[in-house]
């Protein structure tokens, strides 16, 4: 079975990256551990917009975290290791592993991360787009 590409119009030409990604999101498994939101901070006069993403991480501590940039794939992971010193009566929170992975548009900057009261935040910019005008001269053939 053939895939039609989503971006085949004649008029978006050299969007491939971008068909290629939606393609990779699509594909990827969403388990929902752990829940997050997205969310989007105003510019400000110091600061440009920004986009916060904020996990819901209680339990782990900073260095069972790990938030890496992978070409243009922020992934954060947590790993956590059983105690195989403590004897539970019950076990109702289990020592877990995640990863979430999210696909940043280019130019896209991480500002860097927190962690408080069990939410990991990540702070990335939104950069300004340039607006350029640029007239295309005609040459004449033959």
């Amino acid at each position: 079975m053939t895939r039609v590409p989503a971006l085949n119009s004649p008029f978006l030409l050299g969007f491939d990256d971008i068909e290629r990604a939606l393609d990779r999101v699509s594909r990827a498994p969403s388990d929902g551990y752990p829940p997050y939101n997205i969310e989007r901070l105003a510019k400000s006069d110091l600061e440009p917009e920004r986009l916060r993403i904020t996990l819901a991480v209680a339990g782990f501590t900073r260095d069972q975290l790990d938030i890496t940039l992978e070409e243009r794939q922020l992934l954060i992971r947590g790993r956590q290791q059983d105690d195989k010193e403590r004897v539970y009566l019950h076990r109702g929170i289990a020592a877990r592993q995640f990863q979430r992975a999210f696909l940043l548009a280019e130019g896209m900057q991480v500002l860097g991360a927190d962690l408080n009261n069990g939410l990991l935040s990540v702070d990335l910019a939104r950069p300004e787009p340039e607006k350029i005008v640029r007239k295309i001269e005609i040459s004449a053939r033959g």
